[in-house]
């Protein structure tokens, strides 16, 4: 099972979910222009407590390719995870960030809006390496955040349909994790953010 939970505010909060045994410790990082962001100074802090057992993963909400690569550079994460509008952010432009920084692993969020959404994933074939599925507004500059949850046959397709591995995010709570994801099979993961305080112990087999 792997588990990933984001929005870590604190090295004290980030040495719990490490004893706990959370995989993936994910900071949202950036400059200030969306809300709860630590500024690269405070996520280094952050990132200096988590262990050698878990990953640390940068959450960027920013399509700033020179403020993405900043953050790269200064914080050297296991994972950077792109959270921007796919209209903003495109593949083209993650497959060059990646081969300028590299020395990470790229997750990608995809939304999930429509029929539309598996084309966006498989645009990420051989860029990502893995993505994560999230419910998103027509308009907004990022992906998630939104606490609704979308549609599970069109993850089911996505997860059907790609060659890296998927998480599962968007509006996850007690009672709506673990039967979808029955149902469904073979995501990596699910991911909540560390407020909602609550996360799903079910993982098919991954998907390689």
């Amino acid at each position: 099972m792997l588990v990933q939970i984001y929005e870590i505010s604190s090295p004290e909060g980030a040495r719990a979910l490490a004893e706990l045994g959370v995989d993936h410790i994910g900071v949202l990082v950036g400059d200030g222009s969306f809300p709860r962001e630590q500024s690269i100074d405070r996520a280094r802090i952050i990132f200096s407590a988590i262990p050698s057992s878990c990953k640390g993963v940068a959450l960027s909400l920013s399509a700033d390719l020179r403020l993405i690569e900043h953050i790269v550079a200064e914080l050297k994460p296991s994972i950077l995870h792109l959270g921007a509008s796919t209209d903003l952010l495109t593949p083209a432009m993650v497959q060059g960030l990646k081969t300028r920084c590299g020395g990470f692993a790229l997750m990608r969020s995809v939304p999930v809006c429509g029929n539309e959404s598996l084309a966006i994933a498989r645009s990420y074939d051989g860029i990502a390496d893995m993505l994560l599925l999230d419910s998103h507004r027509p308009g907004d500059v990022q992906i998630g955040a939104l606490g609704v949850t979308h549609s599970w046959q069109i993850d089911r397709t996505i997860v059907e349909n790609v060659n890296v591995p998927v998480i599962i995010a968007g509006g996850l709570g007690r009672t709506t994790s673990l039967t979808p994801l029955e149902r469904r099979g073979r995501p990596a993961s699910t991911r909540n953010r560390e407020r909602t305080k609550t996360m799903a112990a079910t993982q098919k087999t991954c998907k390689r």
